[in-house]
């Protein structure tokens, strides 16, 4: 288990977190979504001591980190942290022996590894010759080459195709499937929603919000779509436990201060006074509803970027 508690960094006045906390279980997808400049970056590095913090700590099942366990934890970067001329087999080869892995077991996982990523093909290649996409796998291939116990990787999707993001997600779920914890982070909330297990939303440097995306959702003010086509401007917004409406291309969003059987009923009634009523059904935000929602509602602006600290 990977416990990232009450964690604090200045960059001199930029208050780049300011006591985030968040736990990443065994055998756990986490998706770590925020803007830029909210402090997923910066969180990830301190991780991994790149960045040391001004206060909380980094626990690995239950112990403070140190070097030895920080070897254990598999880091992608952002950025590419790839020697560009470098030939990707010997590369690879090179970073497995480095966290102590033989020559014989470095050279093997480097072949499993760029043949399960699909790079097989450019193992004598230098990285800098590759695309985009195809660099993307190599920095996963290197954060898994020496099996390691954690996964802490940061955009891992940006920049691939299709193709390579089934790849990918396949093998990150694989990581969770053997027990690993496993953290990311991305802006694709569509592609965090459909693979990970609980999602921590963060803002300004502090997580805002964390669990299931249906515990997310749970927690988010529920909303009923009404298609009632006679049906004026503002029909439901007198009606007792409504919080408000708003209206959408297909009908009328009405959001419930009190979704109770009893406000169900009213608002259905009220619709049906207008005339007929084409559809009545509970809407289930999608995650990036979700988070818009969530970070607009702390109502704190994002510190400014800190250079080398990125989101």
């Amino acid at each position: 288990m990977l416990e990232i508690d009450g964690v604090s960094k200045r960059f001199g006045s930029t208050v780049a977190l300011d006591g985030m906390s968040l736990t990443v279980r065994p055998g756990e997808l986490y998706g770590f979504v925020g803007a830029n400049g909210a402090g997923k970056t910066t969180t990830m590095r301190i991780a991994l001591g790149v960045l040391a913090a001004d206060a909380g700590e980094v626990r690995l099942d239950g112990r403070p980190l140190d070097a030895a366990s920080r070897r254990r934890i598999g880091y992608m970067p952002e950025e590419r942290g790839l020697y560009p001329r470098m030939a990707v087999g010997t590369q690879l080869r090179y970073l497995a022996e480095l966290r102590g892995r033989s020559a014989a077991d470095a050279r093997a996982a480097a072949d499993r590894w760029t043949e399960r990523l699909g790079i097989a093909d450019r193992r004598g290649d230098e990285v800098q010759r590759l695309s985009l996409g195809n660099q993307q796998r190599v920095q996963l291939a290197a954060a898994l080459v020496a099996d390691p116990d954690v996964l802490v990787l940061d955009e891992p999707f940006s920049g691939l195709d299709p193709l390579a993001v089934d790849v990918m997600s396949e093998v990150l779920r694989e990581r969770r499937d053997a027990g690993a914890p496993v953290v990311f982070s991305s802006h694709q909330l569509e592609l965090v929603e459909r693979l990970c297990d609980r999602v921590g939303i963060v803002r300004a440097g502090r997580a805002v919000a964390e669990g299931t995306v249906e515990e997310l959702r749970d927690a988010s003010a529920p909303e009923l779509l009404v298609v009632a086509p006679h049906a004026p401007p503002g029909w439901a917004d007198a009606l007792p436990g409504v919080a408000g409406t708003r209206a959408a291309h297909e009908g009328t969003v009405v959001t419930l201060a009190d979704p109770s059987d009893a406000t169900l009923t009213a608002v259905l009634d009220a619709a049906r006074r207008t005339g007929p009523v084409l559809e009545f059904r509970r809407l289930r935000p999608p995650l990036a509803e979700i988070y818009r929602d969530t970070v607009a509602s702390t109502g704190t602006p994002a510190p400014p970027e800190a250079p080398g600290a990125a989101a």
